[in-house]
């Protein structure tokens, strides 16, 4: 048996990708019939059991062996040498994915890393095969990349999973409404007649959930705000939690009526790091706020929640002036 990987596989890998969709993908959206797929809160990552070692690839073609030494010791004692497996590399922290369990991982020393790898280790949730026997198979369909996957797993042990998946959609939509709870972002959909290629032949459906916030701030003046700044009751204070995608123009002029300037004692600051809105940004700027009296405004986000803050921009649906901001509660699904 060949243990080497094909050259055309070698790092950086081309994963392939898939285009966001805002409703449930009808019945004939893909070639194939439609297989779902849960979309983990992960790191994507290509693996690699090469004849010299296991190594795992971030999708940017960042090697992230050092980050998962749990991983690859797991690869190398259960799958054969000449596999290159796709999935994403989770830390479950209790019944709930915990991302910024990874983020920690990335930044630590190779001092702290062996702690961080006992306290909550990592997992592998394997959802595509791209080599066996050191043989590319990215051309074969994805129901028989499947098959070979399901092969492959059938005597694997944690930490290494196979990921779900289901051509039968009825059951698809009960994931999508059950597992946001347990972090999972939404769905993926596949064709079972797709090969495995570079491009956004996937599609993705991101589970959102609505909740009432406080907006106690606005990024630009208060008649015409371009973003607003969300807070939500943490720990008995109220929090920033993250920022709204850009305002239209419209919607900007009627919150902006309803704004009043924030009186003495306010509980935010008029300026923060761009590190306070995303604690994972590369830009370390400083944000200025345009400080408001609380009010209540109803947002939409996906499930990416990392401990006390969202990772992608919040989505503003209608202001609720007639609630109380006292009356505002950490939505259940975000406690941890």
């Amino acid at each position: 048996m060949d243990e080497s990987i094909p050259r055309a596989l070698q790092p950086p890998v081309a994963v392939a990708l898939a285009k966001l969709v805002k409703t449930f993908p009808g019945p004939g959206a893909l070639p194939g019939g439609m297989w779902a797929e849960p979309k983990w809160d992960g790191y994507r990552a290509i693996v690699l059991n090469d004849s010299d070692g296991v190594t795992l690839w971030s999708r940017q073609g960042k090697e992230l062996s050092r980050i998962f030494p749990d991983l690859c010791a797991a690869v190398r004692a259960h799958v054969p040498p000449g596999v290159v497996l796709d999935g994403e590399a989770v830390i479950w922290n209790g019944d709930r994915l915990d991302f910024e369990a990874l983020q920690r991982r990335m930044v630590s020393s190779r001092a702290a890393l062996p702690v961080l790898v006992h306290e909550l280790p990592a997992a592998f949730a394997a959802f595509d095969v791209l080599a066996v026997a050191g043989q590319d198979i990215r051309s074969v369909p994805f129901a028989g990349r499947r098959q070979l996957l399901e092969e492959l797993a059938r005597d694997w042990a944690a930490p290494l999973n196979l990921s779900p998946t289901t051509a039968d959609m009825d059951l698809a939509k009960t994931w999508l409404k059950d597992l946001p709870a347990t972090g999972v972002e939404g769905l993926v959909f596949k064709g079972g007649a797709q090969p495995y290629d570079g491009s956004r032949a996937w599609l993705k459906l991101k589970t959102k959930s609505t909740f009432d916030a406080v907006c106690a701030a606005v990024i630009g003046p208060i008649t015409q705000p371009q973003a607003i700044i969300a807070g939500l009751p943490v720990d008995g204070q109220l929090r920033i939690v993250g920022r709204s995608t850009v305002l239209s123009t419209r919607v900007g002029r009627e919150l902006g009526r309803q704004l009043r300037p924030a009186l003495p004692g306010h509980p935010w600051p008029e300026e923060i790091s761009e590190t306070s809105l995303n604690r994972f940004s590369k830009d370390k700027g400083p944000v200025h706020l345009t400080l408001v009296e609380p009010i209540v405004v109803e947002m939409s986000a996906d499930v990416a929640w990392s401990d006390q803050s969202f990772r992608h921009p919040l989505s503003m649906l209608r202001s609720r002036p007639e609630l109380d901001p006292a009356d505002v509660e950490l939505p259940p699904h975000l406690e941890w």
